[in-house]
Order: C-alpha cells, then structure tokens, then sequence
C-alpha cells in the first residue's frame, strides 16, 4: 500500500531523523555548534541563524545533506504505517518463503560441514596462535593450510536452480495472462522493463552524449571530452556534493578521480572512529577462529588467486573479509533485505532464544566466488580501513540484492527475468535456437550477473560498469549487460549446437567493452 505522498515524506524525515540521532555525524554538529558559540560573529538575539550560517559556511551542512542523501539511497520508502516489517523486507508472501527454505538449506550445509569435520562453528584461538596471526596479518596468502576438506556452502549454479523452481501459487500451472509467452528458466511474474523504459532510464547513455569508455564518438572528440570532464569531476570533489557526484558518474569516472567520488558517492570519509571500528573487527578476527574463515579462505584461494587481474591483492582480501565477518553493523541491512540472519544456539541450549547468537555475527554466509565483490576495489584503495567501509557500504547497498530471493527491480530474480525478457523479444531466433539445444542464454550469464561481472571483464571495463551501477543507484545494468553480449556474439551463437559450444563462446569476456556494447544494445536495437 503506498500512502499519499505528504504522509510518506513526513514518515521518511521522521525515520532519517532517527537513524541520523544514533550517528557519530550528530555528536559532531552538536560539538560544533558549541563550539561556534565562542565565535565572535555569534549573537545571542540571531543565534539560531548565526550558528546555522557558521554550520553552512564551514562544510557542516553539506556533510549532514550528504548523510541524509545516503540514507535516501539505501532505505526503501516507508510502507503505508500499518504494513508489517516483513513487507519491508519483501513484499511477496511467497518469495519470502523461498528466501527462507533457502536459508534452511545454506544452514543446513553448513551445520553439516562442521559435524562432519568436527569443527565447531566458532572457538577462541589459542594465546600462540594469535600471536602468530597478528604477526603474519599483512601476509596470510603465505599460509598453505590444508582446506581440503572445505567446500563452498553453495555456488552459483545451485543457487539459480532454486530460482528455476520459483512459482507464484497464485497462478496455477502458470497460466498467468501475459506471462505464459515467456520461454526463460525464470517463471514467476515481475514487471521488468522493456528497450525504451531502460533508454529512458539510462538516457545519459545515449549515443550524443559523452562518455568515459567510447573511444571514437561521432559527435565529440574523445580528449576533448576526457579533459573537460575532468575538469568538472574536481569541481564535484570540490564541492562534497554525493547527489552531484552521482549524477556526475553515470559519463563515466576519471581514474585518478573514482576513487574519491565513489567515496562521495557512498559517503565513505574513514574519520578516525572508523579506523577504530576497523581496529576492533581485527583484534576481534585475532582473538577467535570462526569456521567462515576457512570457507573465506578456501574462496580466495579458488578465484581471485588464480586471477590474473586480482592475485596480488590476496592479503587485503583477507583482511576485508575476515572483518566483514565479524561485523554486527552489516545485520542493520536485514531490515530491508529479503534475508534472515542466520541463528546458531549455544550448544546445548537449542532453540532457546536467549542463547541464540547471529552466525556469522554479520549474518551473511559468504558462498563461491563471494571474494570477487572485493577484489575490484583493491584497485582504487589502498589503506585497509578505508578499503573496507567502501566494500562494506557497496555490499549493504548493492551486492547482498545478488544472492538472495526477492522482488526488488535489483534483485538477482528481476535481473535474470529482465535478462531473458530482453533477449526473447529482441534477439528472438538466437534465444529460440539456445533453447532448442538445450543451452538456455541464463544457465551461462548468470554467474556473471550474480557477481557484477568481477572476474569476467578486464579490470577498466569492470569499473566503468561498477560507475554505472552507483550513478543509478540501480543493478539493472546488469542484465542489459548480459543481453548486450549475447547480441555482440550472436552470430558465432548461431552456429553452435550444445550448451559446452555456447559456453566456450562466452567464456572469455576479456577483451569486451562495456560502453560500446550497452549503447550499441540500447540505442541502436530497432524496437
């Protein structure tokens, strides 16, 4: 139910009102503004306005715009009051109950791994040996320990599985109206958008219009463009503005720039508290041994080590995702994704809610191929604490819609629908003919959807899709992403007759550039 929109705006003040109360942003302004009463241009008869203007002119207002204008980003509108806080999670009765079976099964295998290892799920490491880690903290990749016996909790595959088997029980047999002409392996009915919804949404895209990753636009030459865009990329840093640096990145972000308007963007600034905050997660990975760490560690060792692009950030990938583990912040994100905590008892006390503990204490159960949505930012960071909050703050906001259930335009089931919606009706014979041989387009793009493309595309590329996706605030991109290279290789796709052929056509997407192809697939398709 959505409300009138007076009723939503007074809601939403009320809810960044209160989420702003708890931050350190607010115990700062209140430390300035007693500060400015000291200043000399402060008058007791003007003071409510002489100490918003001092506010103002030293840099406050802006941060307090920004903060509020990140936590518009992030949250949901409200629903109508009366709605239950489950809607806000998910609005559909039957995805949430497929997010939960899900759950089940994630645990389950979990739980399994640790009686048949006979590891416990979490215990306090020896005195020696958190010596020895805190020693070789800035170089675990030298440690070969034996993880044979690890496996990944899930992988891709078994995860889109149980999206194929999505029904809505309130269409029996599918017989839903305007659906049961859709071929694709995903069979639940969500609105997606079609060619000239998506050019309107992207219209910054368009084929007149600048951008970073076009070597040879028709209508401007590319360094003329390159340095005028630069030049107002340093006016946006100038100007602590996150809702114009986000605007400013849909064209595109200068390199020796993305790092800093990304951290505008998320409104990351690394204050001290927050390396502090970093501190306490690593004295915390110090102290005790989580069985999550050796499946972060297992994962590492099977991507982005024997990734040509990733490999030599293996100890920061550690560092970050031992943290992200140990994170009671990250379980704040639950109460607008479609995912549970998982609860694990304290032995003995099962199903005791008052021994119940979140494992892992930041809820999320990292699965195959979980460390790709780090290693692209190890390009842009170099200094760990900051490197983790930027990680932390795209996963809250973008990267946990990927690996679960939900109805959300972003969300991993929207993006596989919009996927094959856009290839059925725009590449109809290449579609029909991948069906026929048993190669749905969807069995192949969506390890590459389920991980933004990290590991897929040549570095540049990637973070000029990673530009995109925080200047729209959207993952959708995705998905036009993934139709747009199966247009590119459609003729070769023609020809193949199973679905190992079909893979090895796509299995080297090293070369590809994204700009090219998403404005060749949007602008140029004939709809």
């Amino acid at each position: 139910a959505m409300l009138d929109p007076d009723r939503g705006l007074s809601l939403t003040i009320a809810r960044v009102v209160q989420r702003l109360q708890g931050s350190s942003l607010h115990s700062q302004l209140e430390r300035q503004a007693r500060i400015s009463l000291h200043k000399p241009e402060i008058k007791l008869e003007s003071l409510k306005e002489d100490i918003k203007d001092f506010l103002k002119t030293s840099g406050w207002e802006k941060k307090l715009q920004n903060a509020v204008y990140s936590e518009l980003n992030v949250f949901p509108m409200p629903c109508h009051p009366a709605a239950p806080p489950e809607h806000i999670k998910e609005p559909l009765a039957y995805m949430r109950k497929a997010q939960g079976s899900w759950e089940k099964r994630i645990l389950k295998s979990l739980n399994s791994m640790c009686t048949e290892l006979n590891i416990p799920l979490a215990q306090k490491r020896p005195v020696n040996e958190q010596k020895e880690l805190l020693n070789k903290w800035n170089e675990m990749g030298t440690d070969e320990p034996d993880l044979s016996l690890f496996r990944p909790v899930y992988a891709p595959k078994d995860f889109l599985e149980v999206l194929m088997n999505l029904r809505n029980p309130n269409y029996e047999n599918g017989e839903q109206p305007s659906f049961k002409n859709h071929l694709g392996l995903i069979q639940v009915p969500l609105k997606v958008k079609d060619i000239p919804e998506l050019k309107e949404d992207f219209s910054e895209l368009g084929l007149n219009i600048g951008q970073l990753g076009i070597d040879d636009s028709a209508q401007v030459p590319p360094e003329f463009f390159e340095n005028e865009h630069v030049h107002v990329g340093q006016k946006v840093l100038a100007e602590q503005d996150s809702a114009a640096a986000q605007q400013y990145v849909r064209q595109g972000c200068p390199t020796a720039l993305r790092a800093d308007l990304w951290a505008l963007i998320l409104n990351i600034s690394n204050q001290p508290e927050d390396i502090l905050y970093y501190e306490q997660l690593k004295s915390n990975v110090i102290q005790h041994d989580l069985l999550v760490d050796s499946l972060i560690y297992k994962d590492v060792k099977l991507t982005a080590s024997n990734d040509d692009y990733y490999f030599v950030f293996e100890d920061y990938l550690y560092q970050v995702l031992l943290c992200f583990s140990r994170d009671t912040s990250v379980l704040e994100h639950f109460t607008y994704s479609s995912a549970t905590p998982p609860k694990s008892y304290i032995r003995g006390k099962l199903g005791m809610e008052e021994y119940a503990v979140f494992y892992p204490p930041n809820g999320v159960i990292p699965f195959h191929g979980f460390s790709m949505y780090v290693a692209p930012l190890c390009f842009l960071y170099h200094e760990p604490s900051k490197l983790y909050q930027i990680f932390r703050e795209m996963y809250v906001r973008f990267f946990f819609r990927l690996h679960s259930i939900s109805s959300h335009p972003s969300g991993i089931v929207s993006l596989c629908l919009l996927f094959e919606t856009l290839l059925q009706t725009h590449l109809p014979q290449l579609f029909y003919h991948l069906r026929e041989i048993g190669a749905q387009p969807l069995r192949i793009s969506f390890k590459w959807m389920v991980r933004a493309f990290s590991g897929y595309l040549a570095t540049d590329q990637l973070l000029l899709l990673w530009d995109r996706i925080l200047g729209y605030n959207s993952l959708e991109i995705l998905a036009v992403l993934a139709a747009a290279v199966f247009a590119f290789r459609a003729v070769n796709l023609m020809e193949v007759t199973s679905l190992a052929a079909a893979e090895a056509v796509l299995a080297d997407l090293s070369t590809l550039k994204v700009m090219p192809l998403l404005q060749i697939f949007l602008f140029a398709t004939v709809t």
